[in-house]
């Protein structure tokens, strides 16, 4: 992968948009050959029309899984990863909403269930985070907004999905590098990847006598939509630059972990974190 970084940019709104960047995240390699590692699965991708979601997505389809992508309002990003999917060759539903609703998180899981009539893998995505210098500067109403997004939709999606999940099926979270290392402008965000974690290893615990095995992806930088819409220009030109790798990473090296996570090569694998952060070396 290039080391180089990407150009100064900032966008407005978040969750931000994908078709907007400089240069657009790589979402899938060339040489990744799917094998059938998912092949007869539905996948439940919130957050899944762009960035890491996109690249699960895609990923998920080329080994063989039908895909529902839940997202809030990104439109053109989510028609597009819709027709990378189907170019696969699989299904893609598209369920726009806002996963801090548990009403929408069970929407999401019934129309899963009238679609494809099953639920295999969960992968909880969804996340928003907002660029804070001074905790006393948090307004109030972002804060309970960053965790309806980030950890309470974790609870609302699996409160959905478990009754119609078995043995053999998965839950995988995205959690953060942040949560085992602390960010100081980045409070409330790294607090619900650190619930995340929790929530996980609780849940792993709590399931295993059911064969439903609970896993989470902690990425480091990671180049998607979020970061031109969380930082300023000059953040986003060095995005990348503290990690001993020196760059950002690409969805599409975050894509097999959630493979892996989702296939039976991890069938001895529940309660755990997958380290994808450039070299970062955490105690945890």
């Amino acid at each position: 992968m290039s080391d180089q970084k990407q150009p100064p940019q900032h966008q407005n709104k978040q969750p931000g948009d994908e078709h907007q960047m400089q240069p657009e995240p790589e979402f899938i390699r060339a040489s990744y050959r799917g094998t059938d590692k998912l092949k007869g699965k539905v996948a439940i991708i919130t957050g899944g029309d762009s960035g890491i979601g996109r690249a699960v997505a895609i990923h998920y389809a080329r080994e063989g899984a039908d895909c529902v992508l839940a997202y809030l309002d990104e439109e053109r990003d989510a028609e597009d990863t819709r027709a990378l999917v189907e170019a696969e060759g699989q299904q893609c539903m598209l369920i726009h909403g806002d996963v801090g609703d548990p009403a929408f998180c069970r929407e999401i899981v019934d129309k899963t269930l009238d679609r494809c009539g099953k639920l295999n893998i969960l992968v909880n995505n969804a996340a928003e985070q907002h660029d804070w210098d001074d905790v006393t500067e948090i307004p109030d109403d972002q804060l309970q907004r960053t965790f309806q997004t980030n950890i309470f939709s974790h609870f609302y999606m699996a409160k959905a999905a478990l009754p119609h999940m078995g043995e053999g099926d998965t839950i995988i979270a995205t959690s953060s590098i942040n949560a085992f290392k602390g960010n100081p402008t980045l409070i409330d965000y790294t607090a619900t990847k650190g619930a995340i974690q929790g929530l996980v290893r609780s849940l792993a615990t709590s399931l295993v006598d059911k064969g439903i095995r609970v896993n989470a992806v902690a990425p480091g930088p990671v180049w998607t939509p979020l970061i031109p819409a969380s930082f300023p220009e000059d953040k986003v030109e060095k995005f990348g630059g503290q990690v001993p790798m020196d760059r950002a990473g690409q969805p599409s090296e975050m894509g097999p972990a959630y493979v892996y996570l989702a296939s039976e090569e991890s069938s001895y694998m529940t309660g755990q974190t997958l380290h994808l952060n450039g070299g970062v070396v955490l105690n945890t």
